[in-house]
């Protein structure tokens, strides 16, 4: 029964302890290679755009984002495919929306991180006491405890609650580097994103025709002439009448 007590408690804290730490390494590498260069490759993309869009080269700055395997290639997209089709002001919006969704992406599974940091000590705790209590249970009201009968098996229980707490410090090391790393690379997204928004909207702009004026229909363009006509007769009346 002892046996069993142990196995099911102070043991399989130990065993999920050292599956928490599995588990923040596997979170760790995969979030290293998902930001592995990124801020590089959206530079070298949004230069590419940048020139491209600087000399009116809209379809070789969206070929430039098709062939790229950056995730702010779609970003870039969304402001291609919106251009022309909607209100400058909506295709900021589309863009700055599917931004915040590559955002999203990088801080995918840290939350993980956070959690192991936050409870694998009070796992390690938990295997601790249970460890205490079993070692204090083989005793007997009337029995002499030595220090040595007892410091064996306290010491063999605080070895779960190290365990855990090492783990935690390895959790919350690795989630604050990869929180602040993924700041960083959504510091520089925006702007590159708000650079590429300035050029798209300027192609826009040269693009479309000029709103400031209607054309004239053909009913006003003869109401037009007439007035003029009138006008020019008036004027020379009133010359003659003066001469």
């Amino acid at each position: 029964m002892d046996q069993l007590w142990e196995l099911s408690f102070a043991a399989v804290a130990f065993w999920v302890i050292l599956a928490f730490s599995v588990i923040a390494l596997a979170v760790a590498i995969e979030r290293a290679i998902a930001q592995w260069s990124f801020v590089t490759r959206a530079r070298a993309l949004g230069d590419t755009v940048t020139r491209c869009l600087s000399r009116g080269a809209l379809e070789e700055g969206r070929s430039a984002c098709e062939r790229s395997p950056s995730p702010i290639a779609d970003v870039f997209l969304v402001g291609y495919e919106r251009l022309g089709r909607s209100k400058p002001e909506h295709v900021v919006t589309a863009v700055h929306r599917e931004r915040l969704r590559v955002n999203q992406d990088l801080r995918a599974r840290m939350w993980m991180l956070g959690t192991i940091g936050a409870t694998a000590p009070f796992v390690g705790l938990f295997g601790t006491v249970v460890g205490i209590m079993k070692a204090m249970g083989t005793f007997h009201g009337e029995d002499e405890v030595k220090f040595t009968m007892v410091s064996g098996p306290i010491s063999q229980a605080l070895i779960v609650t190290a365990v855990g707490i090492i783990v935690a410090v390895e959790a919350v090391i690795l989630f604050n580097f990869f929180s602040q790393r993924a700041n960083r690379i959504a510091t520089e997204m925006r702007l590159l994103t708000d650079e590429f928004l300035e050029l798209l909207l300027d192609q826009s702009g040269d693009s479309q025709p000029s709103r400031g004026k209607k054309p004239e229909t053909a009913e006003e363009a003869r109401d037009k002439d007439k007035d003029t006509k009138a006008r020019t007769k008036g004027d020379g009346d009133g010359t003659r009448e003066a001469a």
